[in-house]
């Protein structure tokens, strides 16, 4: 079968929703398929971001500038070389290959997918999060709704599809997988210092200042709190000293000498699709406190794998903080059981459910 990803960019730097379609794309090669991943350099729609200050403005620009004068070269994911990389300069019909599917992968890709011929395949859209941080709500609710077999990554996204009236056998939850043998225990959880780890992201969505005051708060209560960021972007201002980071760790790294060097893994975002990072820590021994997202219940049970609060509520994650950290007990048997749990989501099923959907879906009448 002959099946496109169309990005909505080359992204130079590691990020959740684009590894998940190269991790999806590597496996499909290698089980027959002809797999080719679309980068335009321009999109139709460019969203609005908020002032961040010169600097990150700056460095906007220049990343426009390299994609619009070189071809990106991907370096922070192997990708399996008979995967067809493409980087055309936009998204016009001319420069997308003829396939027999066609993936939309953000909500504007997916309006492009929709005036799309034929012959570049039946018309998909995979939704990872809904994305209206990205764009304006009526129109990406309008994509939702729009005649396009969808994959959701978890059960709220579906219950947002059928909230959107959105036909449910248009949509099939495919989860997330995880490599386990990658993303593993180390530390025995008995050995680990009151540490918290949490990803850092200056996307507004992302809650980065309520995950600091939840851990300020905690700090008053447990003084010998430690914890340890980390980001693909150099150390916001606004993370204080005692908080240690590390900008853009290599996979191991962030494996064996932050994961594994913590008790706890914190989130503190709005709104998750399915939310990678807290996944791979409980899978090496971390104990969830999170905010109630959506997507961390795809692979969490609140009160026996997890302790989540509503989003916004720094106080409500330094209340969970607090209890984890004072009742050893309770953080071991929820990381033990959490990991026992994790172990479900394998990437290898999951390709497998995406390849029955392709199956089942071409097989439909157009």
């Amino acid at each position: 079968m002959r099946i496109t990803f169309l990005l909505p960019v080359f992204a130079p730097r590691p990020s959740g929703g684009f590894r998940v379609v190269y991790e999806y794309a590597n496996r499909l090669v290698a089980r027959g398929h002809e797999v080719a991943v679309v980068h335009p350099r321009r999109l139709p729609y460019e969203h609005p971001w908020p002032w961040r200050g010169v600097i990150p403005w700056l460095r906007a620009q220049a990343g426009r500038v390299r994609r619009a004068l070189f071809t990106p070269k991907l370096t922070w994911f192997p990708i399996d070389p008979r995967v067809d990389m493409l980087f055309p300069r936009d998204t016009a019909e001319h420069n997308i290959p003829d396939a027999d599917v066609i993936f939309a992968t953000w909500w504007v890709t997916a309006e492009v997918v929709l005036g799309y011929g034929p012959s570049k395949g039946r018309k998909c859209y995979m939704i990872q999060h809904y994305e209206v941080w990205g764009g304006p709500k009526e129109r990406v609710d309008a994509t939702w709704r729009a005649p396009l077999e969808k994959t959701v990554t978890s059960r709220w996204l579906y219950e947002k599809g059928l909230e959107l009236g959105v036909p449910p056998e248009s949509m099939t939850r495919i989860p997330y997988g995880l490599d386990c043998k990658l993303y593993r225990l180390i530390t025995p959880l008995e050995e680990r210092p009151p540490r918290v780890v949490m990803m850092s992201s200056t996307s507004p969505f992302k809650g980065l200042g309520d995950g600091i005051e939840a851990l300020e708060l905690a700090r008053k209560r447990v003084p010998e709190l430690q914890a340890v960021f980390f980001g693909i972007d150099a150390r916001p201002p606004e993370i204080p000293e005692w908080i240690e980071y590390v900008q853009d760790p290599p996979v191991e790294v962030l494996v064996r000498e932050i994961y594994n060097s913590a008790r706890i893994s914190l989130c503190a975002s709005h709104s998750e699709g399915w939310h990678l990072p807290s996944a791979e820590a409980l899978a090496c021994g971390c104990a969830i406190v999170s905010t109630d997202n959506g997507g961390v219940r795809e692979y969490t049970t609140p009160g026996e794998t997890s302790l989540l609060s509503p989003p916004g509520d720094p106080a409500a994650l330094a209340e969970n903080l607090v209890r984890l950290l004072e009742d050893d007990g309770l953080r071991i048997r929820m990381a033990r059981t959490g990991r026992e749990r994790i172990q479900e989501f394998d990437w290898e099923r999951s390709t497998d459910l995406l390849e029955e959907f392709l199956l089942k879906r071409t097989a439909l009448p157009a």
